[in-house]
Order: C-alpha cells, then structure tokens, then sequence
C-alpha cells in the first residue's frame, strides 16, 4: 500500500481560493468586517506568498474561507438596518 503525497496547489487554485475570499467578503452587510475580510485575506495571502509547506497553508486557507462563509450567512441574520456613513453616497 503506497501512500501519495498531495502535490502543491496550482497557481490557479490559490488565485481561485483568494478570489473566493473577495466573494465571501461582499456578502457581509457590514462595511467595517467587509472590509476587514478583504483586507484580512489579501494579508495572509501576501504572508504566505513564499511558505515552506504550500499544501498546509492552502488546506488552510480552505478551511479559513469555510468558516468566513458560514460567518456570512450568520452576521446577514442580524444584518444592521442602517449603513454606515462609509457607504452613504452624498
């Protein structure tokens, strides 16, 4: 029995992960975690631009962006009536 190991993620894998990530960030209602999520998630991808292990910091990454969706869909429950003065076009 031989056990394979998982190759590194593509380019276009880690483009699609941050690309989902951007995604996930429009959904919140909220201008400040909205952009904090994007922010957040351009940082880390940058931090983690040259690490050691690829594979570890995608699986991850994964894992980060399941729990920013699930984070979406909660904070879009309690969603404020009123935006904030960041958003309001004069």
């Amino acid at each position: 029995m031989s056990v394979v190991a998982a190759s590194a993620p593509s380019r276009a894998e880690v483009l699609q992960l941050y690309r989902s990530f951007l995604r996930v960030a429009r959904k919140f209602t909220d201008y400040n975690i909205r952009e904090y999520t994007k922010r957040r998630a351009t940082d880390a991808f940058r931090q983690n631009r040259n690490v050691s292990d690829p594979c570890a910091a995608f699986a991850d990454g994964k894992a980060q962006l399941e729990v920013a969706s699930r984070q979406a869909v909660v904070y879009s429950l309690y969603a404020p009536k009123l935006k904030s003065v960041m958003e309001v076009h004069n």
